[in-house]
């Protein structure tokens, strides 16, 4: 798992202003590196928890604590971003900390304390890539569908990691984990460091209230299916790795599982404009539910074979890449420019805050039962996602 803003100023009297030019390589370097630690963290976080004596449950409840604190840090990252204006001190900050409070994951490995790690680690790591959102929406200036484009190498990032730390972790053991990860960590600091100050910075912008434009139908309806969407992934993220080694995979077999969907995804960020073009965000944020119904049936009664669960993992490309795309441009045409920060942190927060450490954890209680229980349930939960989409994404502002 994206909010952001773009806000410009605008000159008290005409004047010819050169346009900004975009540090392409360098925006593109940080979401390299952030999206290169989701890769090599977050498919062998369980297996390394499983490998020092947690069950289930208890890997459940450790990996719901990220998306926990999601539901707050943002929304308070977000207040001071706006207050201040110093967005990219903000995302320099955030960084710094989340390497200092990772490093607790070496002292001791015992519930509580990695529980504690987990607290503050993602408190500051909750508070970066929602203002760089902003920062690289306020680059485009009026050219936002070339987001996708710098986006993509997020992804790319997240298959070098994924696939490179499988094949580390087969031949070194998943003991190396919070080394790579702390290694990661550093690499996202250190590139935040090389982002020119935008012109932005320090720059407090006009603040609009951000509840009028909550509530609304369409804004609701979207929150609701990010929810149930997001909720819906808690079984994939927490357990999917874990599944698939109980199945016989190997780990260099699961890291190119994840890798296939980036990939996929890589693929529909290159074409995503057009896709909005040519559908509308209504008809793509829809698609996305279904597909992501499909996907999850197949994951959870079909994953012996291999040729469908390489399948299913290319509909990440529906479930992840075109559902999050859309929600930013939905995003951009629901919300004010001054509310677009509150709007980008309040869509984290409640969907992949609520609903992720809803799914995590009651996917951690109940995987004991099956994972096709578990699985079925998340296809049930992307149904109705896409009935609520049906119903209230009717808005003009929406196709």
């Amino acid at each position: 798992m994206v909010n952001g803003s773009n806000v410009t100023l605008k000159p008290l009297v005409a004047t010819t202003v050169e346009p900004v030019p975009v540090p392409y390589w360098r925006l593109s370097g940080f979401y390299f590196f952030y999206f290169a630690l989701l890769g090599g963290m977050y498919p062998y976080w369980p297996l390394y928890l499983q490998t020092e004596g947690f069950d289930a449950e208890q890997i459940g409840f450790l990996l719901a604590i990220p998306m926990v604190t999601k539901i707050i840090a943002p929304n308070i990252w977000s207040w001071l971003a706006d207050i201040s204006g110093r967005r990219l001190g903000i995302i320099q900050l955030g960084s710094l900390l989340a390497v200092i409070c990772f490093t607790g994951v070496l002292i001791n490995q015992s519930l509580l304390w990695l529980a504690a790690v987990m607290v503050t680690y993602s408190f500051f790591w909750n508070a970066v890539l929602p203002q760089y959102e902003v920062v690289t929406l306020n680059y485009l200036g009026d050219q936002p569908e070339r987001y996708s484009r710098l986006r993509l190498w997020g992804s790319i990032g997240f298959i070098v990691a994924v696939v490179g730390a499988g094949r580390l972790y087969d031949g070194a053991g998943v003991g190396v984990f919070p080394w790579l990860c702390l290694g990661l960590l550093a690499a996202i600091f250190l590139s935040s460091l090389c982002i020119p100050k935008p012109g932005s910075e320090g720059v407090r912008p006009q603040r609009q209230s951000l509840w009028r434009a909550v509530f609304q139908r369409p804004v609701i309806a979207f929150l609701l299916a990010g929810v149930l969407l997001q909720a819906a992934h808690g079984a994939y993220y927490s357990f999917f790795s874990i599944y698939m080694e109980e199945l016989g995979y190997t780990r260099t077999a699961i890291g190119f599982l994840w890798s296939i969907g980036v990939v996929a995804e890589v693929l529909i960020f290159i074409v995503m404009h057009n896709l909005l073009l040519s559908f509308g965000v209504r008809t793509v944020l829809i698609a996305s539910l279904v597909l992501a119904a499909l996907r999850w049936l197949i994951i959870g009664y079909s994953a012996e074979n291999l040729w469908l669960l390489i399948f299913a993992q290319c509909l990440h490309a529906f479930t992840f890449g075109t559902f999050h795309a859309a929600s930013i441009d939905t995003i951009r045409r629901l919300f004010k420019p001054g509310t677009q920060g509150g709007g980008q942190a309040l869509y984290g927060a409640v969907s992949f805050g609520v609903g992720g450490a809803l799914g995590s954890y009651l996917a951690g209680r109940y995987w004991g039962q099956g994972a096709e229980l578990v699985f079925g349930v998340a296809a049930i939960l992307c149904v109705m996602a896409a009935l609520i989409a049906w119903y209230g994404f009717r808005d003009p502002q929406l196709r």
